[in-house]
């Protein structure tokens, strides 16, 4: 009997534990995603869309599939996806394991200033520029809606929900992005302040080269914390290494 790995999804990482799981024999992989992107890319093996209902439905879906472990390789800031995971595994004793790619360190040169929330980001903006590039997602434009005097420059992989700033430009794009088209951007559109979530991706880390080179403000919001308890690793590679350790142990 195949042993059932569920893979909480949505990052590159989480493409890259469900390609080396599904091409691994007695392995059946399942990769949950939550739906906020409507054409997400084709994924090895299984793939779940939409929620569970909270932790009693994870848990139960965990019983039911008979899940002999669990990968989160959510965003990292993904929080309540992350928070119902261990709480879900504490309940049915479902191994959990979470993958949390290490966040971006400051370089000689950079301007960063590290908020703890989006509220925190749009109390420092005013001080700081006047035409914003804003990469936190299309989910929180709400807490800078109330900037009236500030021009944005929104980017994210799905158009933004309402509410957002009034002056706002939109760009629909994915990542990865050159240090050369960041510069750019940032260039054209006299970009004078980025905001940014520390998610420490590669893919998306030009705009921060770029702000360094031309001397631009960063105002960076910090991951929230992981619950308390669960095994976190910094790959695929290790996350990879402890599923194998767990599967053999049970």
């Amino acid at each position: 009997m195949s042993a059932h790995v569920l893979v909480l999804g949505g990052t590159g990482e989480a493409r890259a534990l469900a390609a080396a799981l599904a091409s691994r024999p007695g392995i059946r992989v399942t990769t949950s995603l939550a739906g906020r992107v409507t054409r997400p890319r084709a994924l090895p093996g299984e793939v779940r869309v939409g929620g569970f209902g909270g932790v009693p439905g994870l848990a139960a879906w965990l019983r039911e599939q008979e899940v002999r472990a669990v990968l989160d390789a959510t965003h990292p800031f993904a929080a309540a996806i992350t928070d119902h995971a261990a709480r879900a595994a504490a309940l049915t004793g479902v191994p959990l394991v979470v993958l949390r790619r290490p966040g971006w360190r400051p370089g000689p040169g950079d301007r960063w200033h590290p908020v703890p929330s989006l509220d925190d980001a749009a109390e420092l903006l005013p001080r700081l520029g006047r035409r914003v590039f804003l990469t936190t997602g299309r989910l929180g434009l709400a807490a800078f809606a109330h900037l009236t005097e500030l021009h944005f420059l929104v980017r994210s992989v799905e158009p933004p929900e309402p509410p957002v700033p009034p002056h706002t430009h939109t760009l629909t794009a994915r990542g990865p992005f050159t240090l050369a088209d960041e510069t750019a951007l940032l260039r054209d559109h006299r970009i004078d302040v980025l905001v940014t979530k520390d998610s420490g991706s590669d893919a998306t880390s030009a705009k921060l080269t770029a702000a360094r080179e031309l001397g631009l403000p960063v105002v960076l919001v910090r991951r929230p914390p992981l619950p308390q308890g669960v095994t976190a690793v910094p790959d695929v590679a290790t996350a990879l290494d402890h599923l194998r350790t767990v599967l053999t142990e049970g």
